[in-house]
């Protein structure tokens, strides 16, 4: 997995991302030039990036704060594997993709290890260092970032592939660094406010709808129909066992559902749980409470 989680738009938001990447000053930070950054030394490290003068290299009819504002200094990469996958290769093939792509930029990067997957955090920054000009990040590009990182990990001997999430049959997008940070720590208005307006439909109608079923159903036809397309040459050139394995496939994807409607279904879920306690199971709980006082 290759993913832009965001990028600081003020020096002080881009040494923040960094300080958390460093995991509290647990994790060691590498530089573009092979660096080992020390917890005491970050602060002057990025100072050496230069990242104050950015802001000043555009100009606009708008006001200076305005344009300012919208500029994003770095951009936050992540470069993920499956769990069980090495680290260490991780980290190789993380070196080796940060050097093919961001050779004209400075970067630092870091290896997480303490979630079931392996994966590095890349800082990268905008501007270019040797001659002018920014990273602009967009899906094609990703797309090319992921087949080089899945190359990467296979110079690593790591067996690797770059699938689309539709191709998978998944149907739910990842979540942005920042909500999952705030759902984490129950303080996303984005989530109230968007299971509010759940409860509020489903009180009314009893059910959800949402535009977007309409557009993931058609990708879910075409990918299904795909699928068996490969298994009829498959089964053609007489491979018939692996033919059934990808017709089994395409006949047990996942249940296409929109955001909105996961989130009606977990709503749903969890009133019938409320619903099923008894006076008992209060009781329990309160018992349970003063014990752990």
């Amino acid at each position: 997995m290759v993913k832009v989680t965001g990028g600081g738009r003020s020096v002080r938001a881009v040494a923040a991302h960094i300080a958390y990447i460093r995991h509290h000053g647990e994790v060691e930070l590498e530089s573009d030039r092979g660096e080992r950054i020390r917890e005491d030394a970050q602060e002057e490290f990025l100072t050496t990036w230069h990242l104050e003068v950015s802001k000043g290299q555009y100009r606009s009819k708008l006001p200076a704060r305005s344009v300012a504002s919208g500029i994003k200094l770095v951009h936050n990469v992540v470069l993920a594997m499956p769990a069980g996958t090495p680290p260490d290769k991780v980290l190789a093939a993380a070196r080796t993709f940060a050097r093919e792509k961001f050779s004209a930029h400075r970067y630092v990067l870091a290896l997480h290890t303490h979630q079931r997957h392996p994966h590095v955090h890349l800082v990268v920054k905008a501007e270019r260092e040797t001659e002018p000009g920014r990273l602009h990040v967009d899906k094609a590009m990703l797309r090319e970032w992921r087949h080089d990182f899945v190359r990467a990990m296979r110079e690593q001997g790591i067996a690797a592939n770059a699938t689309p999430r539709a191709a998978r049959g998944q149907t739910k997008r990842a979540t942005k660094d920042v909500f999952y940070r705030t759902r984490q720590r129950g303080q996303s208005y984005v989530l109230r406010e968007a299971l509010e307006g759940i409860g509020q439909e489903l009180s009314r109608t009893k059910i959800i709808s949402d535009p977007a079923r309409a557009s993931l159903l058609k990708t879910r036809q075409a990918l299904i129909s795909g699928w068996n397309a490969v298994a009829a040459r498959l089964e053609a050139q007489g491979e018939i066992a692996l033919g059934a394995d990808v017709r089994y496939f395409a006949m047990h994807l996942p249940p296409v559902r929109t955001d909105r409607e996961r989130l009606a279904a977990q709503l749903i879920e969890t009133k019938a749980r409320k619903s099923e306690k008894t006076p008992e199971d209060d009781n329990v709980r309160d018992r349970t409470l003063d014990r752990s006082r």
